[in-house]
């Protein structure tokens, strides 16, 4: 097993604009990490879990500032696409994709989980949804019900990955595990319209799962048909005859940003379970380039009665630049109800494809947001090199964990700041 520690010597946080955070590097120089995704534990916020493409896991005991690297294997095979949750009392689950040598190619999605997160060996083997023949499973979200422990999960099946056949679609599934991951409702398709195949804008994708407080589901993805939304109110048993389409998705999920092997656009759903005022708003997430391919934007829309109305949407990006912040995502502080976002920016870029870190923070429901700076120094991508399709963040309990992906010489490493006490 390769071990390796990083430790960071310390973090300013302020309330400037700007403020310089210090970073701490959690790869080692041997990997490439992408597609990074984070969790904090709600019984013990000092635990933080973190995974990355392929088969990463990072682990921290002390709130983020010094790390374990390790790997994550299963029977089933670990081919990336890492949700990491911690439930309600304190199971850390570890989703990815399969590449499983008796099945083919990301046939399923893998859960695995652990009640001692600090040994990576202690992870189960796994347990997957019913897979469907060869058909890709891919792209999957979790909710987890924090009064029930239900397990809701979402993703996009392919009949054929990347086929340019008329005659393969994509399509939204849903399963749910009522056991804590032990095992899994078989695989329903809930979306009506479908998509092509070929991992683009008219691929049926990113779709999102919500539970709320009075069990009713909601779920999000984007597509041919933009922003559209799908929902439940008994568990995931039945559904609306089809989806409805909430908004526009300007220039498709799918766009160009120079630099960058492909970005996305892809919505991020998040519930407020805070007991706040705004306990219960339902918040929603996206990029695109509604005006031109030169200037990428971040939105969000609320809803304070669990989608049947939505708010217009607002711009989540403060500055007066005709540029790109991208590949946005978000998170909620369940112990206060405060948004926070993290993107990559080129609002001060002054050699071209120059790229920084973004934090944005509301504490108002997102009515207003501040915003910081917490990349150190800015990088730049070469397209070439795959870059990971989104970044990771997590809240709880004034203390933010951001993790993003650097690019330095082509080479990707994974970076973080930990925030507390969060102005």
């Amino acid at each position: 097993m390769h071990h390796f520690l990083c430790t960071i010597i310390g973090c300013v946080s302020s309330a400037v604009l700007y403020a310089q955070f210090v970073n701490v590097r959690i790869s080692p120089a041997d990997r490439r990490p992408t597609e990074p995704s984070v969790a904090i534990n709600p019984l013990n916020p000092s635990e933080i879990a973190a995974g990355a493409v392929l088969d990463e896991y990072y682990y921290s005991q002390d709130g983020g500032k010094s790390w374990s690297v390790n790997s994550i294997s299963s029977p089933y095979g670990v081919y990336g696409d890492p949700v990491l949750r911690f439930d309600s009392k304190g199971r850390l689950y570890y989703f990815h994709l399969s590449d499983y040598e008796k099945g083919t190619w990301i046939d399923r999605i893998v859960c695995q989980y652990s009640d001692r997160c600090a040994i990576p060996s202690a992870f189960s083997k796994g347990s997957y949804p019913k897979p469907n023949g060869s058909k890709a499973q891919d792209k999957h979200w979790v909710d987890i019900d924090p009064n029930t422990g239900i397990i809701y999960m979402t993703w996009t099946q392919f009949d054929k990955y990347a086929s340019k056949l008329k005659t393969d679609s994509s399509r939204i599934i849903f399963s749910k595990s009522i056991d804590r991951g032990l095992s899994w409702t078989d695989p329903k398709v809930i979306s009506f319209y479908n998509g092509d195949c070929l991992d683009g804008d008219n691929t049926v994708e990113g779709a999102v799962p919500v539970v709320a407080k009075n069990g009713k589901l909601v779920v999000i993805w984007t597509g041919p048909k933009g922003l559209v939304m799908q929902e439940s109110t008994d568990q995931g048993t039945t559904w609306l005859p089809k989806e409805q389409t909430l908004f526009a998705h300007p220039g498709g999920w799918d766009y160009k940003v120079p630099g960058i092997n492909r970005c996305n656009g892809l919505p991020v759903l998040q519930l407020d379970r805070s007991g706040g005022i705004n306990d219960g708003t339902m918040y929603l997430t996206w990029t695109d380039q509604p005006k031109n391919p030169n200037d990428t934007e971040v939105w969000l829309a609320k809803s304070q009665d669990l989608g049947k109305t939505w708010s217009k949407a607002i711009r989540v990006n403060q500055d007066a630049t005709k540029t790109h912040q991208f590949m946005a995502t978000m998170a909620i502080d369940q112990a206060n109800g405060t948004l926070h976002w993290l993107y990559y920016d080129r609002a001060r870029a002054k050699n071209p494809n120059e790229t920084e870190v973004v934090w944005v923070k509301s504490s108002d429901g997102g009515n207003t947001f501040t915003s910081e700076y917490v990349s150190e120094k800015p990088f730049v991508p070469y397209s070439k090199v795959f870059f990971g399709d989104y970044i990771a963040l997590a809240a709880y309990q004034e203390k933010v964990v951001p993790l993003w992906i650097r690019m330095d010489m082509g080479k990707t490493s994974l970076w973080t700041t930990v925030i507390e006490s969060a102005p």
